[in-house]
């Protein structure tokens, strides 16, 4: 059973989400300790004093959960960003990954390769899962991966390779990036080592319009040095993207990336993925069958695989506040409001301020706006000008946030319509959390 240790008392109640009377209807009942399916949280006699304190004694029913169990076996396993032990159903994905960081190995240039799919189709994993394998196999290759939503510069990109290759990050002000690029490149000559960099959501480097200086800059550091190796990983989940046309001529001669693609994952391969996730993160018995087969229709209804697993970890969070043993569909019908936003909550989190403001705006119309229109009221606003307001239409467009369609109704028949792609009020409720 799990137990957690004196390390971490629980000596309040969790503010909005227990309250003592909460904790109460889930005291200890007579044959619970006979309970092997469900954790235990183990609180001395003054933490259990504290939370009965003025508080009417309760025995609950032996169905019900007792305020000292959980549901989890282990809660990571439906955190979005957890890499699993067992990678199922990419097994030709990491084949050509493995096929491409091959080279590396021998102490020659590893091949670029650019990993392409929807949403929710395990492509960070993969690269992630065969950079693990590269680091437990060899230290001659430098395995480093940038999340281009939050890392979206040159220099901020090169920093976070600087801070792989020497344990700590540059200064933010008064040093160059030519002078973090030389330090980088000797380093590599000096010890030998071949870097291979993963930029994960590479489209948003299109979006900020720097994609073309990050790459150039990786892939024709050789120039500076022949003894220079260094390889790409591209992964984009936009797949308007067509990197041939839009990376400058000069970029993409050089750059010949090998494609590898991630489908959506069928109906019996999500069945098999979230049974691992159930299985190891849930005690037995908590899952039903017909629950877990809500949760794949949902599944397939948002062709995400990530509305899955958060699903999972939500309904498993509301069955304890209910103080079940159980998951019913009712946590299904209910958490599946927050899941749903999965795609949303994300998108708005890698926004900057003025993009923010900019959503914000589209979704205070009540209809369709004329891009000249909602420029005027962005301009009043933030002061900026047309060419930012124009990258940021485009960025919220290639992020899928907002719909731009072109109408014949402009002086000139090219008059652009904007439109929000969901709900104002879901935009309302994602942008105020990303404000606390």
């Amino acid at each position: 059973m799990l137990s957690f240790s004196s390390a971490h008392p629980l000596t309040t109640p969790v503010k909005g989400i227990f309250t003592p009377l909460e904790l109460l209807n889930w005291r200890h009942s007579p044959g619970a300790e006979n309970t092997p399916t469900l954790g235990r949280i183990t609180l001395n006699s003054m933490q259990r004093d504290h939370l009965t304190s003025g508080v009417p004694q309760k025995l609950p029913s032996k169905d019900l959960l007792q305020w000292d169990q959980t549901l989890f076996k282990d809660e990571r396993y439906f955190e979005l960003d957890y890499i699993p032990e067992h990678f199922s159903h990419r097994d030709t994905q990491m084949r050509a990954l493995k096929i491409a960081a091959r080279p590396a190995l021998r102490g020659a240039r590893p091949i670029n390769c650019l990993c392409s799919g929807p949403h929710g189709t395990g492509k960070t994993t993969a690269v992630l899962k065969v950079f693990e394998e590269i680091e437990n196999y060899t230290d001659s290759v430098v395995p480093v991966y940038v999340n281009c939503q939050i890392d979206s510069t040159r220099f901020a990109i090169f920093s976070e390779i600087y801070k792989k290759l020497f344990k700590y990050t540059p200064p933010d002000s008064g040093v160059s990036f030519k002078r973090v690029f030389k330090k980088i490149t000797k380093y590599l000559i000096d010890q030998e080592k071949v870097l291979i960099v993963a930029l994960d959501d590479i489209n948003y480097l299109f979006y900020e319009n720097t994609v073309n200086k990050v790459l150039y800059a990786l892939l024709r550091a050789h120039e500076v040095s022949a003894e220079v190796k260094v390889g790409v990983i591209a992964i984009s989940s936009d797949l308007s993207v067509e990197m041939s046309k839009a990376l400058d001529p000069r970029v993409m001669s050089v750059f010949l990336p090998e494609g590898i693609y991630f489908p959506l994952y069928n109906r019996d391969e999500v069945r098999d993925i979230l049974e691992d996730r159930v299985r190891h993160g849930f005690y037995a018995n908590v899952v039903p069958d017909d629950v877990l087969n809500m949760v794949i229709d949902l599944v397939e209804e948002s062709s995400d695989l990530r509305v899955g697993i958060d699903l999972l970890r939500k309904t498993g969070l509301r069955a304890e506040i209910s103080a079940r043993k159980y998951i019913a569909a009712d946590d299904v019908v209910h958490s599946h409001e927050k899941s749903r936003l999965v795609h949303l909550t994300y998108s708005i989190h890698s926004l900057r301020e003025e993009e923010r403001d900019l959503l914000k705006l589209i979704a205070e119309q009540e209809a369709k706006i004329k891009a000249g229109d909602l420029y005027k009221k962005f301009n009043e606003e933030t002061h900026l000008g047309y060419t930012r307001f124009y990258d940021i239409i485009s960025k919220l467009d290639s992020i899928r946030l907002i719909n731009t369609d072109f109408t014949g109704r402009g002086t000139r028949g090219r008059t652009r319509e904007i439109q929000l792609r969901y709900e104002p009020e879901d935009v309302f409720s994602v942008l105020a959390g990303t404000d606390t």
